[in-house]
């Protein structure tokens, strides 16, 4: 630096150490920042509030060490008052960073910030013969040594002494403050560099200083650092004592982001401020250079990991955070070459690394993370779109989408610290089904072993970055960004999931194949339900070989698939009753194909009978009268009644109704609120979940929640004793605490109240009934990827189908036969008295033709239907074959005769009979 922005510097930090005389702390936050030079935007708020909080933060640690030496002193954060504890240097900087938070009191006296010794005060009537310890070129520790009864200078002699002070640091001290030399990178000299590139049109400058330091990780870690030196009103321009600097940086309070405020390392606001300056020169400029520096930063990195490992973890981290943040280039070289650059040395990161970097984006990047997905799914996308992919050379076999893919996982994880996290203790507890033992069965698995879901089940493990972090996609409430923005559809659309699923089970087996199965967040909800359906196709080919071989060697007749034979009239007794037989006899069962026979009708189930009998059980069960479950009509949605009559074994075998419609992929009309499939997935409801289940109540609690009068235990009347309904109307009561109904509410136990009210609601008054439930579910679902594959959203949309009713996407992915093509007539009406229907004559039209009226996983595009001609114009009604969605239509003659035969064919079609 120049001795000008030297001398403005001191100027400026004797300033601020003189307002750090201020005894309380709403003053002293407003001190201006120190270590700025000249046009550097000192007057940037927030790097005022991190130099005036780092102050008071230091304050509160000496005052909590060394007290202020009054001895009447009745502060109980002052060592001096004798009401505080000893503590450890490490121990005062956690509470220190509390007392902050909190604003606790300062006192008016404080110990002059040095490195504390056996003399490090003096009287104050000697301030003037005092000598200043840092003089002559002396560090600290020898000014301590040489004169041990000298003190600090006053900050007006500080203001004088401060160019010389400056020069005098030793070379440990010099190496912490980041000057306007050489290769290393600061926000000012950003700002230089792109003032002089704007105002001479020579970028030749800039590109230099950004080559050289974009291309050495050893140059471009220490980039962007704080700035640690201290600059108080008793020590200008020394640094603290290594052991208290560490002790204060170190600590951390769980609830508040230390690093943003204090400690060494990268300054994360810093860098995006200057490199989104670096934005006001035009792009051309740079924009090849960064490419190139880019490219040779990260195989220098992937040498560094590999084989030198020169670099400390944070350093290679701190590397990725600057590099991320360059904004966008403009030029397709950065997609092409840059990027997968990056992604490929991002694999070689090390699980603590990763989590350190998904730390530092959650934490401190939050802006940046659209940015950076984006960035990437550009990457994929344009990879995608770009690759004739074959059966010989596949997606999973591309390392530029799969390495971008791994590292969209570190983005992933840092989205969910970013958004609203909720504790791990509401985990429910896991539902243990005891395997039963199949001999033979084990044999053909060791036999066979693509065979064995089994094995591929135990062998997977929970993704080693989740366990490194503490985090699991269900205690996430609200993410960061949307998790539907992870989703790439062309990616999605792309993989040949047979292929990808065999890549899974091998990758379990070896750990050499790729699999887009393990990375669940970039596939859509639709391509992991194909995933999903074949793995319980390879289970139910299994245990139909299972059961074919069992019946050659004589164990038992041939079983091969799940058949159930019930009455219409009975549909529920005969149905449940079986589901209870082949549960009790061999649970294994379950997991066959699903085969429905209606007495005395000649329908043969290829898929289509299935379903009604699905939609039927589904109707009468969930049907108030029936008594199991309760219906709310402000939420249309259905809870489990915590007084039915019905027995546990009802609740497991309805469970296991909705496990087999997932296994047989067979889409219900079940109207849940999310929190049921939240709990299914393993997370216990709480309040947020009252939105969906009760939003009147959920609204009443929150305004309580909300009331910040004195007065609220008049206002509300309430006690911990609550109320509820059964089914037959009479009041219920029930205690959330003991003698609840001699507690009030009042404003400092309410949020204890609205927690015990959610948790009786959601969780406690259902507990018998849900576990019953949730273990049936389990027998057919627990040994598929259901848990790992997809987020309770997503299960939902798995068993009640999507919610959008688009016809035009279902006209498009029609296909035509017997003669029709989209331009016949008989179509082009047809069509045209689809779109005219109400929504529930299409719902209708979806029954009489597919045997259900859901929409399938990612939309009517996805139905495939297929329109048959079925001769001339005669009087017959149309007829469908709903196994494979084949929708028999006459060539009627005119458009009132077709529209008022298909009126009547899907307004009476239940039941099944010969065509």
């Amino acid at each position: 630096m120049n001795s000008k922005s030297e001398t403005d510097e001191a100027s400026r930090g004797s300033e601020a150490s003189s307002s750090n005389n201020s005894s309380t702390p709403s003053n002293s936050k407003n001190q201006p920042p120190v270590g700025l030079c000249a046009g550097s935007g000192s007057n940037n708020p927030h790097i005022m509030k991190r130099a005036a909080a780092r102050q008071l933060i230091e304050r509160y640690f000496y005052q909590l060490l060394d007290g202020c030496g009054n001895p009447n002193c009745d502060n109980k954060y002052c060592a001096s008052s004798g009401e505080a504890r000893n503590l450890t240097p490490n121990e005062a900087a956690a509470e220190a960073i509390k007392l902050f938070y909190k604003e606790a009191r300062l006192c008016d006296t404080l110990p002059n910030k040095v490195p504390r010794t056996e003399a490090s005060t003096c009287d104050s009537s000697a301030s003037a013969t005092c000598t200043n310890s840092n003089v002559k070129g002396k560090s600290s520790v020898e000014s301590k040594q040489s004169d041990s009864a000298s003190c600090s200078v006053s900050p007006a002699d500080n203001k004088k002494d401060k160019p010389e002070t400056s020069h005098n640091l030793t070379h440990e001290d010099k190496e912490n403050v980041i000057y306007d030399n050489g290769s290393t990178l600061t926000e000012e000299r950003i700002y230089e560099l792109c003032d002089e590139c704007l105002q001479t049109k020579n970028p030749e400058p800039l590109i230099r200083a950004l080559g050289e330091a974009f291309t050495q990780p050893t140059i471009l870690s220490k980039c962007f650092q704080r700035k640690i030196i201290e600059r108080d009103s008793g020590n200008k321009g020394e640094k603290k004592s290594d052991k208290e600097s560490e002790a204060m940086c170190s600590s951390s309070d769980p609830d508040k982001d230390v690093d943003s405020v204090m400690g060494p390392g990268l300054d994360v606001a810093s860098c995006q401020r200057a490199l989104q300056y670096l934005t006001k020169v035009p792009s051309e400029y740079y924009s090849s250079a960064f490419v190139i520096a880019l490219t040779t930063l990260a195989e220098n990195i992937e040498i560094d990991l590999r084989i030198t490992k020169n670099l400390s973890m944070d350093d290679i981290v701190y590397c990725f955070v600057i590099a991320f943040e360059v904004p966008d280039l403009g030029c397709s070289d950065y997609l092409e070459i840059a990027l997968p650059a990056m992604c490929h040395a991002a694999q070689h990161l090390s699980v603590k690394a990763q989590a350190k970097l998904a730390r530092l984006w959650g934490q401190h990047c939050k802006e940046s993370l659209r940015h950076i997905l984006e960035t990437i799914q550009q990457l994929i996308t344009l990879r995608v779109i770009s690759t004739n992919y074959s059966r010989t050379f596949q997606v999973q076999d591309d390392d530029s989408v799969t390495m971008a893919t791994k590292l969209m996982k570190i983005v992933y994880y840092a989205n969910m610290l970013a958004g609203v996290m909720e504790p791990s203790s509401l985990r429910e507890e896991p539902v243990v089904i005891a395997s039963q033992l199949d001999p033979l069965g084990d044999a053909l698995d060791h036999l066979y072993p693509l065979s064995s879901i089994k094995s591929f089940k135990e062998a997977q493990q929970e993704d080693p970055l989740a366990i490194e972090l503490d985090v699991n996609v269900l205690d996430v409430r609200k993410p960061y960004l949307p998790f539907e923005e992870f989703y790439n559809e062309p990616l999605s659309d792309t993989i040949e999931m047979d292929i990808d699923l065999a890549n899974c089970k091998t990758e379990v087996a070896n750990g050499r194949k790729f699999s887009f199965l393990k990375y669940p967040f970039v596939l859509t909800a639709a391509t992991k339900s194909l995933g999903l359906y074949y793995e319980n196709r390879i289970r139910m080919f299994s245990e139909r070989r299972v059961s074919l071989l069992h019946a050659v060697v004589g164990a038992a007749p041939p079983m091969p698939f799940l058949r159930l034979k019930v009455r219409r009239s009975h549909l529920i007794d005969d149905a449940l009753v079986e589901l209870e037989m082949i549960a009790m006899e061999r649970a294994l069962d379950l997991k066959k194909q699903l085969v429905v026979e209606f007495e005395g009708e000649q329908g043969v189930d290829e898929g289509g009978v299935s379903k009604e009998f699905f939609q039927l059980v589904v109707e009468q069960i969930f049907n108030a009268d029936y008594g199991m479950f309760t219906h709310r009509a402000d939420s249309q949605t259905v809870w489990f009644n915590p007084t039915s009559f019905e027995t546990e074994a009802q609740f497991t075998l309805i469970g296991i109704v909705l496990g087999l419609a997932i296994y047989n992929n067979i889409i219900l009309a079940v109207n849940f609120p999310m929190v049921v499939y939240r709990k299914l997935m393993g997370r216990k409801g709480s309040f947020e979940d009252l939105a969906d289940w009760n939003l009147t109540l959920y609204n009443g609690l929150k305004d309580m929640l909300n009331y910040t009068g004195s007065d609220l235990e008049e206002v509300y009347y309430q006690t911990f004793r609550i109320c509820y309904t059964d089914v037959f109307g009479s009041n219920i009561f029930h205690d959330l605490k003991e003698n609840g109904d001699d507690i009030f509410v009042t404003q400092d136990n309410k949020q204890e109240f609205v927690e015990l009210y959610a948790d009786f609601l959601l969780n406690k008054s259902v507990e018998t009934q849900f576990k019953a439930f949730r273990r049936g579910f389990a027998m057919v679902t627990d040994e598929s990827q259901l848990g790992t594959l997809f987020r309770p959203e997503e299960v939902e949309m798995l068993v009640c189908g999507s919610k959008n009713f688009d016809f035009n996407e279902l006209e498009k992915s029609t296909e035509y036969d017997g003669g029709y093509t989209p331009d016949s007539q008989t179509i082009k009406d047809f069509w045209s008295i689809v779109h005219s229907l109400s929504l529930e004559d299409k719902r209708k039209l979806l029954q009489f033709t597919t045997g259900s009226d859901r929409v399938p996983v990612g939309g009517l595009s996805h139905l495939k239907l297929v329109i048959a001609r079925n001769g001339p114009d005669c009087d017959r009604l149309p007829a469908a074959h709903t196994c494979f969605n084949v929708l028999l239509l006459p060539e009627y003659d005119s458009k009132e005769k077709l529209q008022d035969r298909l009126m009547k064919a899907i307004s009476y079609s239940k039941g099944f009979g010969l065509l």
